[in-house]
């Protein structure tokens, strides 16, 4: 397993100028020792919604993002994790695998809201009907298969776990090495796309479903404006399949990431950290 060889995962990421340790997720029943995880809350699912058990004022008083405690993790060193209880948001609750449906609220909370009802919407669908077919029949995430989705650095696994996703931070410099090397070691033109969906979408339910599918993919994501805030400045996210992240470690002597092209680009991954330093 590629983890053991801490040597090839350095020139990797030194190739790629990559100066930050990626992100693993795998799901586990057993909780990290430490790390950084939202309030416990009651999960809102459609069943207590059709009883009008969800007091959603409560709900979105917790509110926290996935991103953010995943950026507490990657400033610490440490890990991020959640649960049904510790899902700091309704949305993310949907996206992780530990509810479905998606609650009607949700629904028209992302789109077009409801007159005289709720007016302060994301508007990020065009309708509550796009919505609900989008999330519930396109998107349908896979059910969590265990109690905890961890987020943590590489080095921190253990000989018993394995990453099931590896998820990059970077900026367009850097990601253009990544991007590169996913179609050197795939020869698939669509190797890296990008799905609609949050932030947590496209780092764990899209690269789980297509996964599910058999189709190796690389996911870039970070677009959509609820999670901006929890990203560096021009940074976007870059999630693959722990499959596809050891043929891009053990393939990057043999590619471009070697040539005299890439030395260019490293320069200016140089001049932009250097402009970023204070980020």
């Amino acid at each position: 397993m590629i983890l053991k060889d801490k040597d090839a995962i350095s020139g990797f990421l030194n190739a790629i100028g990559y100066d930050e340790e990626p992100m693993g997720m795998f799901f586990t029943d057993q909780q990290p020792a430490e790390g950084f995880s939202p309030d416990p809350m009651e999960l809102p699912t459609a069943e207590r919604e059709a009883h009008n058990e969800i007091n959603w004022e409560e709900v979105f008083k917790h509110h926290s993002c996935v991103l953010k405690n995943i950026w507490l993790a990657r400033k610490k060193g440490t890990a991020a994790y959640f649960d049904s209880e510790r899902h700091g948001c309704p949305g993310a609750a949907f996206y992780l695998g530990f509810t479905r449906p998606l609650t009607e609220f949700v629904v028209h909370f992302v789109s077009t809201g409801i007159p005289g009802v709720m007016e302060n919407c994301e508007r990020y669908i065009d309708s509550p009907d796009v919505a609900r077919r989008f999330y519930n029949e396109e998107m349908d995430p896979i059910p969590a298969p265990k109690r905890f989705c961890v987020f943590k650095p590489l080095s921190h696994f253990d000989e018993n776990e394995r990453p099931e996703l590896v998820t990059f931070f970077a900026r367009p410099e850097t990601m253009a090495g990544l991007f590169g090397q996913t179609f050197f070691v795939t020869n698939d033109k669509e190797a890296v796309i990008s799905p609609a969906g949050s932030g947590c979408a496209l780092i764990v339910t899209w690269p789980k479903k297509y996964l599910s599918q058999g189709k190796l993919k690389a996911f870039m994501g970070g677009w959509d404006p609820s999670c901006r805030p929890f990203l560096k400045t021009d940074e976007i996210t870059f999630t693959v399949p722990y499959e596809l992240f050891e043929r891009m470690v053990s393939r990057s002597k043999e590619s471009f990431l070697n040539g005299p092209s890439w030395s260019e680009v490293k320069k200016r991954i140089k001049k932009s950290k250097e402009v970023w330093k204070k980020d």
